[in-house]
């Protein structure tokens, strides 16, 4: 399997492939990603060059974000002076689960969260997704806090504001990364 950057011309395929994780998650009775995720939002992390797509033949396997740029109101001042990578939408195609291709794509950004400079690599999750937050914990997070405040819809509760970490490391992860190298944290 291989590592690609997205591309525009993926947009469609990836607004798919969140439908089809949505639905999922829906089957598990999670309230977890049920609201569509706005394509123009979407476009421009891609041109940002922060989306990543799982490939098994052509087939989409997987996909993640992986960004320097931590979400507004969830990480303190002196955790935003560390050096940290963080991640999100996170998703397996329903084909390959079960196979380890998202604990894999973790080591990925570790290793590439490693690479940039990065000492953490950070995500928020889901914080009604106790199943979702265990997966984190095994694949060597720690839970670091949960914010339930200051969501971004109405400035109701906050959905995603489980915050979890782990260090980073050079990590074999067994893809094939055809990945630019990422851009050192602080333009170091």
């Amino acid at each position: 399997m291989r590592i690609v950057p997205a591309r525009p011309s993926d947009l469609p395929k990836l607004l798919a492939f969140r439908s089809e994780a949505a639905a999922w998650l829906s089957g598990l009775g999670t309230d977890q990603w049920q609201l569509p995720y706005p394509a123009a939002k979407l476009l421009e992390t891609i041109e940002d060059g922060t989306v990543f797509m799982v490939l098994d033949g052509s087939v989409t396997a997987a996909t993640i974000t992986v960004t320097p740029d931590a979400e507004a109101g969830l990480w303190t001042e002196r955790e935003l002076s560390e050096p940290s990578v963080f991640i999100n939408k996170l998703s397996v195609a329903r084909t390959h689960g079960g196979q380890n291709i998202g604990g894999r794509l973790l080591d990925w950004a570790a290793d590439r969260a490693h690479r940039a400079g990065a000492k953490w690599l950070r995500l928020d999750a889901w914080t009604t997704n106790t199943d979702l937050q265990a997966y984190y914990l095994r694949q060597g997070f720690e839970h670091v806090r949960t914010v339930l405040d200051g969501g971004a819809i109405n400035g109701g509760p906050r959905v995603s504001g489980w915050l979890a970490q782990r260090s980073t490391d050079r990590t074999e992860h067994g893809f094939v990364d055809e990945t630019p190298e990422p851009e050192r944290l602080g333009g170091a």
